[in-house]
């Protein structure tokens, strides 16, 4: 099973940028859509944004579109998320998780097997 490594949170002022990390161990990353996911406290998780394991194809919720970018270096088996113009509604532990298709991480919420990255918007 591939082993997921969030990092780069923190906590930041409305309009403020982050820039998340996620690094997979495994074999297959670089083989595999990714995608990020978040739940607040007290809230369902729901999906962010996800990205073709070449990069070629990315796909946002509304929530976040135009604010955020996706993005991967599979030399580094990474994958980002530029989080840009952050708002108190997008505070919550952010994790990422893999699958061979870009459409089942846009359709279904993987659960969080790893740690997460805890974002914090201040108003």
């Amino acid at each position: 099973q591939e082993q997921l490594v969030e990092s780069g949170g923190g906590l930041v002022q409305t309009g403020g940028s982050l820039r998340l990390s996620c690094v997979g161990s495994g074999r297959t990353f670089k083989n595999y859509a990714t995608g990020w996911f978040r739940q607040a406290p007290e809230k369902d998780s729901e999906f962010v944004a996800a990205i073709t394991w070449g990069g070629g194809t990315t796909y946002y919720s509304d929530a976040v579109k135009g604010r955020f970018t996706i993005s991967r270096d599979n030399a580094k088996n990474t994958v980002f998320l530029q989080m840009n113009s952050l708002k108190p509604e997008d505070t919550a532990l952010y994790y990422c998780a893999t699958d061979p298709q870009l459409k089942v991480l846009v359709t279904t919420l993987p659960p969080n097997w790893g740690q997460g990255t805890q974002v914090t918007v201040s108003s």
